[in-house]
């Protein structure tokens, strides 16, 4: 690195700060145009009754409307009868999961999880949520690496062998948040099959992006919930989905997906907190999206939006930090999120400069449990929300700031 390089990197970053951007490319939300696209719920005519005949304005249906269920069974991989449809949010839903299983006793356990210290494994990089949900309720964490194949079994097969404490491990195995993995058949059949010293263990499989593919292959993975009641262990999966990035994000509908046992044991504590979900919106659902075809058809266009936004991070930093040894990024086949890598101990500077230009981050670390990425490299890019003539400018702008780190990072040797 010479001087006149970082005298340049310096100038072009100082250029940045002058335009006076205010871009966000924080989470991962439909944009306006996505959510266009489902407008059409909201002009629903008919009865509010179900398939079944029930008026739908009043209580109960703790299950959720079948025939919505129908329409989300395969793409979930969970059997009609296996399948719930709740609120708004799978994250309340993963919530959910954890408090009932702290203060109640989940099927094949011998007491609350309350009852001792515990552990999650958490793939990294993962969802930052999922692991504020374990910060919220002093679940330890422990860090898993991630592969190509998805969360690398040998440390996982390891862990859940020699530890009885250790309860669960959070999985995004379609697309994951925030690589884009894709989970291969063998990791689904060795999370299936392993064996664990808590006879109670149970994998969070948030499917959050079963549906979201970007090319005109819907990439499928293996059926988790079959294979582990296959293998002896059906009550070890508690599948989550939902709608919130296909309809509307913030009326969107949640599914948990599970074992009879597991549905059982679910019910019995829901029952406590409700009387039942907003099943009108549900039906709004079923009216617009109609089957299994027509949730398809939508996907696709909204993919048609989503597709050109993930083109044009990738072109930049292509044009940009290609060839330079800066930073490599990946490319998922669908999902919402890019995950950029720069050189270690630069992730923080980087989105610390992307700050100072008015380009707002997910904060450097997120990734990990406890806000901690050991090799301070990790960036994660939300390409869906700007339009593109700001995301052209934000990924621009982030580039400068990654060639300015890495050239002070280059001089001070």
């Amino acid at each position: 690195m010479t001087v006149d390089e970082l005298h340049r990197a310096r100038q072009e970053y100082d250029a940045l700060v002058a335009r006076g951007l205010k871009l966000d490319l924080t989470r991962g939300k439909p944009s306006p145009r996505q959510l266009d696209l489902a407008n059409g719920m909201l002009e629903q005519p008919g009865e509010h009754v179900s398939a079944a005949g029930v008026d739908l304005r009043n209580y109960g249906g703790l299950e959720g409307l079948p025939e919505l269920r129908a329409i989300f069974a395969d793409a979930l991989q969970v059997p009609v009868d296996q399948l719930l449809a709740a609120g708004n949010s799978s994250l309340e839903l993963m919530h959910d999961a954890i408090v009932f299983a702290l203060l109640g006793v989940v099927p094949g356990a011998e007491r609350r999880w309350a009852d001792s210290e515990i552990t999650f494994l958490c793939p990294v990089p993962g969802y930052d949520r999922h692991f504020a949900v374990c910060e919220r309720f002093g679940i330890k964490m422990a860090p898993v690496p991630m592969t190509p194949d998805g969360p690398d079994m040998d440390v996982v097969e390891r862990l859940v062998a020699a530890d009885p404490q250790i309860k669960g491990i959070w999985c995004v195995p379609k697309y994951s948040n925030p690589d884009g993995t894709v989970y291969s058949d063998e990791t689904v059949h060795r999370l299936a099959t392993m064996e664990t010293a808590a006879p109670d263990f149970r994998i969070f499989w948030d499917n959050a992006y079963a549906v979201h593919h970007l090319t005109d292959t819907e990439t499928a993975i293996a059926d988790l919930l079959a294979l582990a009641a296959e293998h002896g262990h059906p009550d070890r999966v508690f599948v989550f989905g939902s709608s919130s990035k296909i309809t509307f994000a913030g009326s969107g509908v949640a599914f948990f997906g599970s074992s009879p046992a597991n549905i059982a044991w679910w019910l019995s504590h829901t029952s406590k907190r409700s009387i039942g979900p907003d099943k009108l919106n549900q039906l709004r659902h079923v009216r617009f999206l109609r089957d299994a075809d027509g949730l398809r058809t939508h996907m696709r266009k909204l993919a048609d939006l989503i597709r050109p936004k993930f083109e044009v991070v990738d072109k930049i930093l292509t044009a940009e930090l290609g060839g330079t040894g800066l930073a490599s990024w990946t490319s998922p086949a669908g999902g919402y999120f890019i995950t950029l890598r720069v050189p270690p101990g630069c992730a923080r500077a980087v989105v610390a400069k992307a700050r100072g230009a008015g380009i707002a981050l997910t904060p450097a670390g997120a990734s990990h449990p406890y806000g901690d990425d050991p090799d301070d490299r990790t960036i994660r890019i939300a390409p869906t929300y700007p339009e593109p003539p700001e995301l052209e400018a934000a990924i621009s702008g982030l580039a400068t700031c990654v060639r300015l780190v890495g050239a002070e990072k280059q001089a001070a040797g």
